[in-house]
């Protein structure tokens, strides 16, 4: 498959590395232009390319979005229409400004985004992992104690492809329901950055 990433971050750099290390080529890109991306894409090596937040939204597979929330007005909706997109965003009011539907909790940070792109499948993942853990704790399938990750959508598919994507990346998957279940492992939820089996992620998202 083609992942391709809108922003290439510490969360972004880290998922493309580890697509490419499961098999995937990727298309990163950030805010700036492909042409700023050039170390981030020799470190990556074969099977990595730069480009436009649009081009990479066309060339995916599977897209991630990881740019900082409060501008996911900025994520292209066309090159979108259909696709799986993985939101790894959190909504910080401190560096995001305040979303009043946000804060009442009429709504959450990846209901937003799905909003904004109304024909594309929305997952919310890896928004509750560190960067660095993410990199380094993946194990292979079946291996005692393996950490689980929480994913949310409202595409079965989509989560299916998700979910394969994650386990290639050495990870168990909890599916915590529908998108607006996203909020059960967003910032200061008990699932939220703490490392958990399947069962104990289970619990953690039963709490919150």
């Amino acid at each position: 498959m083609v992942i391709g990433l809108i922003g290439s971050g510490h969360i972004g750099g880290t998922i493309a590395k580890l697509a490419l290390g499961a098999g995937h080529s990727v298309v990163v890109s950030n805010s700036r232009g492909p042409e700023t991306l050039s170390e981030l894409v020799a470190q990556l090596g074969p099977g990595a390319r730069a480009a436009t937040a649009a081009e990479a939204a066309a060339a995916g597979d599977i897209v991630v979005v990881t740019i900082p929330f409060g501008r996911y007005r900025e994520v292209p909706v066309e090159p979108l229409a259909g696709k799986i997109v993985i939101d790894t965003n959190n909504y910080y009011h401190e560096r995001d400004g305040r979303f009043p539907d946000i804060d009442s909790g009429e709504t959450s940070d990846s209901e937003t985004l799905a909003a904004h792109l109304p024909t594309s499948r929305v997952v919310k993942a890896f928004n509750s992992i560190h960067y660095a853990q993410l990199g380094e704790q993946g194990v292979p399938s079946g291996t005692e104690d393996r950490r689980a990750l929480p994913i949310a959508g409202d595409d079965a598919e989509a989560k299916k492809a998700v979910t394969d994507l994650i386990d290639s990346f050495g990870f168990d998957v909890v599916d915590a329901g529908p998108l607006a279940e996203g909020r059960r492992f967003q910032r200061d939820k008990p699932a939220y950055g703490p490392r958990f089996t399947v069962e104990t992620l289970k619990d953690a998202l039963a709490q919150g």
